[in-house]
């Protein structure tokens, strides 16, 4: 099976899957963390975008302190999720990589950042 279907296959679990934990009565919460945001150099990722138009390979690699290859099979995986979009294109005779946080990607992050925001909220309450 091709990484690009797995990627899409776990997304779609993701999407689906029970709500056990709840922060209150009212507001069910998830019990599986999205895996593909929950690694911390993609967490990483996602959140610099967030708050960035776009950034650069090298950007991204200087504010995460990782090495090329850690950072570019990260970023593969989010591209292949559709949480990001890269762009490749040169700068004169050097490639430029840019990166971009697509529309699923900023609604992941949100259910990841709700997610976290209720278990914390549920640890609390105990």
């Amino acid at each position: 099976m091709a990484k690009s279907s797995t990627v899409r296959q776990e997304r779609a679990q993701r999407e689906e899957s029970p709500s056990p934990v709840r922060s209150d009565a009212s507001q069910p919460v998830s019990a599986a963390l999205d895996r593909l945001i929950h690694e911390r150099i993609r967490l990483g990722i996602v959140s610099a975008l967030a708050v960035n138009r776009e950034l650069t390979f090298n950007e991204l690699k200087a504010l995460l302190k990782t090495t090329d290859g850690n950072l570019s099979v990260h970023a593969r995986k989010l591209e292949e999720a559709d949480y990001i979009l890269c762009t490749k294109s040169f700068d004169g005779r050097l490639p430029k990589t840019e990166y971009r946080l697509a529309p699923a990607g900023r609604k992941a992050l949100e259910r990841y950042l709700d997610h976290m925001e209720a278990l914390i909220r549920a640890t609390r309450e105990k």
